[in-house]
């Protein structure tokens, strides 16, 4: 079975209120090409398709248009499931439209998908949280585990009996009875797939080297996931990375870079090959399977880089934009500088070069009068938050510090509706 992995797609996300919808569209032609070259038989969106509860429409189009594409009319199954940013009625409520086209969408980890015809494709057996699929003749257990948010856990065992879900007092011991239970759903002659949106400890971010640090609240280890799941599908670190201790468990990472932190690490998507074994003789459902699983990565231009141009003065500032007025890039201008930029220097470098996202005076050691860095225009909300990070603690928060505090004031949105 021939498998492609993506996830963190941020359709409708801006850059300091630049929208990064052309660039993103050309990363779905892309993906649509890449998954037909691949002859893909099963797609995995591990999250995160949109960067905001309600998606501008034109995000919305972008992504149902490229759905349909990647159908190959009924030939592929696709397998969607809700991130942190994504609203899950609203990413779910086309649901039903989308089966002709072997769509599957989960929009919490209580999701029961219906059985039946997907497609060319069938799903012959589901509950909360996991489907069995059979694809072009072969079998895939699939579990399905949207954001887990405190919350949606306990929505998911609300009316249950699971006493030792009960007095799990830790959010790990939670996500690890959630997974030893759907475990039991694996059957030995399928493949065993997991698709989830969640954070693994010591997974690195942003390109730096620095593992994630959350107060230890949505953190899980590597060990939490059953070891009967060949291949392991994650999405909401935008960083591609192995997750530490599991060869199988991988994020795919971002198509984009969304912030100038993520220019270090290099865009991609999974292509898994899984090639189903016979079962060892006398193994119970619950032991590893011999299914032979081959990951490769496939890398993704750069359909637009973020560029921090240093320059030692605003007349080499001016100098630079006049210079690569032409090319199409995102740019952050920081100027050695000892007073003021003026207005006309700055009137003149955002006339030779577009797309200029802030230029940032940086004044001699021990200045105290600096400026602001000029705003284009009045950022949303999300970058407010950083700006006063930046100002109050001199440090620049961590993305997924940031996606953490979204989706906890999202939570409480949906708490309030």
């Amino acid at each position: 079975m021939k498998i492609i992995h993506t996830a963190d797609w941020h359709l409708g996300k801006n850059l300091e209120g630049q929208s990064r919808l052309p660039e993103q569209e050309r990363f779905l032609k892309d993906f649509v090409r890449i998954c037909d070259e691949e002859q893909a038989d099963l797609i995995l969106i591990a999250g995160d398709i949109y960067d905001s509860y309600n998606p501008p429409a034109m995000a919305e189009l972008l992504f149902y248009d490229t759905l349909k594409q990647l159908s190959r009319g009924g030939a592929c199954m696709t397998v969607i499931i809700s991130g942190n940013h994504d609203n899950p009625d609203r990413l779910t409520a086309s649901g039903p439209l989308a089966k002709e086209h072997g769509i599957v969408m989960a929009g919490t980890p209580n999701t029961v998908i219906p059985v039946g015809k997907y497609g060319q494709n069938h799903i012959t057996e589901s509950g909360p949280g996991y489907i069995h699929t059979e694809i072009q003749g072969e079998k895939a257990d699939i579990l399905l585990v949207p954001f887990p948010s405190e919350k949606r856990l306990g929505e998911l065992y609300l009316q249950g009996t699971d006493e030792e879900f009960q007095k799990a007092e830790s959010y790990e011991q939670r996500m690890r009875i959630l997974f030893s239970d759907l475990a039991e759903h694996f059957r030995p002659d399928a493949i065993h797939l997991i698709i989830s949106h969640l954070f693994v400890m010591d997974s690195t971010c942003d390109g730096s080297e620095r593992s994630i640090q959350l107060g230890g609240s949505y953190l899980l280890p590597g060990n939490v996931f059953p070891e009967s799941a060949d291949y392991i599908a994650l999405g909401h670190v935008h960083k591609p990375q192995k997750v530490p201790g599991r060869q199988n468990a991988r994020y795919s990472g971002a198509p984009l870079h969304y912030n100038q932190r993520e220019i270090a690490f290099e865009n991609q998507i999974l292509s898994v090959e899984a090639h189903i074994g016979t079962p060892v003789s006398g193994s119970s459902e619950n032991q590893p399977s011999k299914t032979r699983i081959q990951i490769r990565e496939i890398p993704l231009p750069v359909y637009k880089p973020i560029e921090v141009w240093r320059c030692d003065s605003p007349a080499e500032a001016i100098r630079q934009c006049e210079e690569h007025q032409t090319d199409d890039s995102w740019v952050y201008l920081e100027i050695k500088t000892d007073h003021y930029i003026h207005e006309e220097d700055i009137r003149a470098m955002k006339r030779l070069k577009a797309d200029i996202l802030s230029i940032r005076p940086v004044f001699p050691e021990g200045d105290e009068g600096r400026p602001a860095p000029e705003k284009m225009e009045e950022p949303p909300f999300e970058v407010l938050v950083q700006n006063y990070y930046r100002k109050r603690f001199q440090v620049d928060m961590e993305q997924e510090t940031l996606d953490l505090l979204m989706s906890i004031l999202n939570d409480n949105e949906e708490t309030n509706l």
